[in-house]
C-alpha cells in the first residue's frame, strides 16, 4: 500500500449563502483544493453529503457535483454516514490512493441546510438515530444529547466546567475567516442563554448553516502532510443497547486502531479536531479517543489544558460551535485544519511545533467515528 499526502485544501465560509445553490458551494471548496494542489485534473471523486436527499430532494451527488466542476465522465459518488459523512469519505478516498487505484483524488464535502424550515434540521438530525425504537418516540438529538449531559454533570463535572467546552470553541475561532461565529463567548453567556434541551444551553450547540470543504490526495512524497491513519468504526445506535453511554464506543475503537496504524500513543498528539456539536459531546469525545482520563475531560477544558496555547489544543479554528457544523461537510473540514496546522498554513490560529494531529468526525451520538491521523513530513 502506498503512503498518502494531502496536496491541497480548500474551505468555504460557513454561514447562510441565501445566493448560492449546493453545486456552487461544493464548486468553490473543490476549485480551491485544487488550485492548492497546483492541478485541475482528478482521477476521481468521493461526495460527503448527509442531508441532500431532504433538505434538497436531491440524490444523484456524485454526478451533479462532478458537473458543478465541469468534470462530467469522472468517476464520482456520494459518501453518507450521518454526521461523520466527511471522516468517512475521506477515509474511503485515502483507500483508493493507497491503493494505487487512482493518483489523484478528490474528496469534498457540502450541506445546504439554511434554505429549509428548523423542523428540517431537526428531522434529518435526528435519522441518524435508531428509527423504530428511538426516533418514533419523538425524541431530538439535543434530547439524546441531554441525557448523557446529565447523567455526566450527576457523576463528574459542574455545568459551567462542560459548558466552557463552547467558551473554548469561541475564542479559538476569532480571526478565523471560514468560521460560522467568530467571537468570544464568556462562560456566563452560556450558562444564561435559554435552554435548548436540559441542562443544555442554546449557547452550547452548534448552529445551522452551509459550508464545504475539500481536499486533494495524492500519493506522499518526503515532504508535506501525510495520512498516517484513518480508521473507521461503529456502535450501537441505541442508546440504551451500549454497556456505558459515557462511553462512545466507536470512538474508542476508531482511536485504537488509528494509534496502532499511525505508531503513536494518544501522549504524542499535538492538537485534535473533536465532534463538539453539543459541548457534552466533545467533552466525552476527548475522553473516548484516551486523551483525557475518563470523567475528567470537563474539568480539563475549564483549566485550560485543551486551549490553543494549552498541553492538547482542541478545535483550534472554533469547532463544530463556532466554525460551524455543515453536517456532511464538517468532517472535511476538521481533516483540512489539521492539515493546515501541519503545513504551518495556520497563520494566527498556528499551534507551535505541530508534527502530528488528530480529526475525530462522529456521526449520530457515537454510532459511527471516523478518526484521522495527519503527520508531517520532512522534519
Amino acid at each position: 500500500m502506498r503512503k498518502v499526502a494531502v496536496a491541497g485544501v480548500g474551505l468555504v465560509k460557513v454561514s447562510e449563502h441565501w445566493g448560492k445553490p449546493i453545486g456552487a458551494l461544493f464548486a468553490d471548496a473543490a476549485l480551491q483544493a485544487m488550485k492548492d494542489a497546483g492541478t485541475d485534473g482528478v482521477d476521481g471523486l468521493y461526495v460527503s453529503n448527509m442531508s441532500g436527499a431532504l433538505m434538497q430532494e436531491q440524490l444523484s451527488m456524485g454526478a451533479l457535483m462532478a458537473d458543478a466542476i465541469a468534470k462530467p465522465g469522472l468517476s464520482a459518488v456520494r459518501v453518507e454516514a450521518g454526521s461523520a459523512s466527511g471522516g468517512v469519505a475521506f477515509h474511503e478516498a485515502v483507500k483508493a490512493v493507497a491503493s494505487g487505484y487512482s493518483d489523484c483524488v478528490l474528496v469534498a464535502g457540502v450541506e445546504k441546510m439554511s434554505d429549509v424550515l428548523p423542523e428540517v434540521v431537526t428531522k434529518s438530525l435526528v435519522m441518524e438515530e435508531e428509527q423504530e425504537y428511538s426516533a418514533y418516540t419523538g425524541v431530538t438529538k439535543p434530547g439524546l444529547s441531554a441525557m448523557l449531559h446529565r447523567l455526566y454533570l450527576d457523576l463528574y463535572a459542574e455545568p459551567s466546567e462542560v459548558g466552557m467546552m463552547a467558551v473554548q470553541s469561541h475564542e479559538n475561532a476569532v480571526g478565523c475567516k471560514h468560521a460560522q461565529y467568530p467571537f468570544r463567548m464568556s462562560i456566563e453567556r452560556a450558562m444564561d442563554s435559554p435552554m435548548e434541551a436540559d441542562p443544555i444551553h442554546m449557547m452550547e450547540c452548534a448552529g445551522v448553516g452551509d459550508g464545504a470543504a475539500a481536499i486533494v490526495l495524492v500519493p506522499a512524497d518526503t515532504e508535506g502532510v501525510e495520512v498516517a491513519a484513518t480508521t473507521v468504526a461503529t456502535d450501537y445506535c441505541s442508546l440504551p443497547m451500549r454497556e456505558d453511554p459515557l462511553t462512545l464506543g466507536a470512538v474508542k475503537t476508531a482511536a485504537e486502531k488509528a494509534y496502532k496504524l499511525a505508531a503513536v500513543k494518544p501522549g504524542d498528539i499535538d492538537l485534535v479536531e473533536v465532534q463538539d456539536d453539543f459541548t457534552i459531546n466533545g467533552v466525552l469525545s476527548l475522553e473516548s479517543l484516551g486523551l483525557v482520563e475518563p470523567g475528567k475531560a470537563a474539568k480539563y477544558v475549564a483549566e485550560g489544558g485543551s486551549a490553543r496555547d494549552g498541553e492538547l489544543p482542541t478545535n483550534t479554528f472554533g469547532g463544530l460551535k463556532a466554525r460551524g457544523n455543515p453536517l456532511g461537510a464538517t468532517g472535511v473540514y476538521q481533516i483540512a485544519e489539521v492539515a493546515l496546522q501541519l503545513r504551518g498554513a495556520a497563520g494566527d490560529h498556528q499551534v507551535e511545533d505541530a508534527n502530528v494531529g488528530l480529526a475525530q468526525n462522529m456521526g449520530g451520538l457515537g454510532s459511527t467515528c471516523a478518526v484521522t491521523i495527519l503527520r508531517r513530513l520532512g522534519r
